[in-house]
């Protein structure tokens, strides 16, 4: 009796646990809403679609997971990533909305997968004033004014010397070579670093990379593991470098610094203050984000650069004739290796190469933000608390706002200087508020290294490793050229 009872009990509380899970179930496919959410998907609980959007994907071309959604549901779609509920925009309305209101409607959020990644004081973290502070403190070194005044000279001699180096090898894998080069420019300027620590860090660096986009599961042998693995490592460098410059120059809090010429200087400046804005935890989580942005996004653009360029001669033709011309046009006794602002911001179509290189490479896939409150766009609502995902790829490769749009067409920027600071329809660096501050610095090593490239060099490819293939455009992993001087 005593155990029919139990089975009875038992069954009732299995009976019990599948309603509460199913209703559960319900719940998460079905959201609460004071509206119409986005039609899509909110995958397995829990786990939502995470699996596939981090499914591997080496193309130049929409992310899958994006592109198949976009087919079915249209540019506005609700999913659930790393337990988040998120709605992902390719409407380039809407995405000028999340830019053009943060503070009000939208806030900088991501997930806290990527959070761990990138560490929980990095710049993208901070709000409001302490946000502008640290903006405005990046962009006095790294502004218009800094570049012209020294940081071009330093470009140049990076990407003299690394080229003349190149040139005496009969190969080059393009994409590491591109990236030591930008690498240790960036850490001379962000920390002072000579080439010979930088190697140590870099390495650190290129391990961070290589599973940055990668399902967060920390386990030996993961991509992700090796992620974490590498900021650990280069975390220790930056710890080792912020404290032998504070020693060296024997501040006490409110000081005066010794003057290095670098990045770090207006750092320590700041936490040695009496109440600083910005903490040690602040400081090195900013130093860890620059540098992984100025050395990636950028080499990255390089690659590519070089790669279509080879691969379209009138384009190339065009761009040497603009370069041979600002030889030509130089006075007499001028240096030949010196490019003056005046000529940086003469090369119109180097400009246009630039902005149709950024565009293909897509170098910032997603960009997060999180409703601050209830928002209705077209019908939807975007609850307050959910992420929202802007897409960039989605608009760069969208073929009604650019025809042919896996084709390289430099010309299609001809006369459209309103996005040098960002559009509805060009996000290569973000928009908004949150513009990327390096954005001038990277256009600027994009323009001297063509600059060098085309004047004084000629390439050969090599063909690569691996490549690939995109409809209408192909991307080299190892990707080789050898390359030869011009007499």
């Amino acid at each position: 009796m005593y155990a029919y009872v139990g089975l009875v009990g038992a069954a009732a509380a299995l009976v019990l646990l599948l309603l509460l899970l199913r209703h559960q179930a319900r719940r998460w496919r079905n959201p609460r809403c004071g509206g119409q959410l986005p039609p899509g998907s909110m995958g397995l609980p829990l786990v939502g679609e995470t699996f596939q959007f981090f499914s591997s994907d080496a193309s130049l071309d929409i992310p899958p997971f994006i592109r198949h959604r976009l087919a079915r549901y249209g540019p506005i779609f609700k999913t659930s990533l790393v337990g988040h509920p998120v709605v992902v925009s390719a409407d380039e309305e809407l995405n000028h909305m999340v830019f053009q209101q943060e503070g009000q409607l939208f806030q900088s959020w991501y997930p806290d997968s990527f959070v761990e990644i990138l560490g929980k004081d990095n710049v993208g973290e901070q709000q409001g004033a302490t946000f502008r502070y640290l903006k405005n403190m990046v962009l006095r070194y790294f502004g218009p004014e800094s570049l012209k005044e020294g940081i071009i000279r330093d470009v140049e001699r990076a990407v003299s010397s690394s080229l003349c180096t190149w040139s005496t090898l009969p190969a080059v894998e393009l994409k590491e070579a591109v990236s030591t080069m930008v690498f240790d420019l960036a850490a001379s300027k962000l920390l002072g670093l000579e080439p010979s620590r930088s190697k140590i860090l870099r390495k650190s660096f290129f391990d961070f990379v290589r599973g940055l986009i990668s399902f967060p599961l920390y386990l030996p042998g993961t991509a992700y593991y090796s992620c974490m693995q590498g900021r650990r490592r280069a975390m220790v460098v930056l710890e080792q470098v912020l404290e032998e410059r504070k020693q060296s120059t024997g501040l006490q809090r409110g000081g005066e610094a010794q003057q290095h010429g670098d990045f770090l200087d207006y750092v320590i400046q700041e936490i040695t203050k009496e109440k600083p804005v910005m903490t040690e935890k602040m400081a090195l989580d900013l130093m860890f984000v620059l540098l992984f942005a100025s050395f990636h996004t950028t080499s990255l653009a390089l690659t590519l650069a070089v790669k279509l360029l080879a691969d379209h001669p009138l384009v190339l033709e065009e761009l040497t004739v603009e370069h041979d011309t600002i030889l030509k046009d130089r006075d007499a006794g001028s240096e030949l290796d010196r490019i003056t602002w005046k000529e940086y911001k003469s090369m119109a179509f180097t400009s246009q190469v630039i902005n149709e290189t950024v565009r293909l490479a897509n170098i910032a896939p997603v960009i997060f933000r999180k409703a601050l409150k209830d928002i209705r766009f077209n019908g939807y609502t975007i609850p307050a608390g959910w992420g929202v995902m802007v897409c960039p790829p989605a608009v760069h490769l969208n073929p009604y706002i650019y025809p042919d749009p896996l084709t390289f067409i430099p010309s299609r920027f001809k006369d459209k200087p309103e996005i040098n600071r960002g559009s509805k329809h060009f996000m290569a660096f973000g928009g908004g508020l949150r513009f990327c501050v390096g954005a001038d610095f990277s256009k600027l090593q994009l323009a001297i290294f063509l600059h060098f490239l085309v004047t004084k060099y000629r390439w050969i490819p090599l063909g690569a490793s691996r490549v690939v293939r995109t409809p209408g455009l192909e991307f080299p992993d190892g990707y080789r050229i050898q390359v030869i001087q011009r007499h």
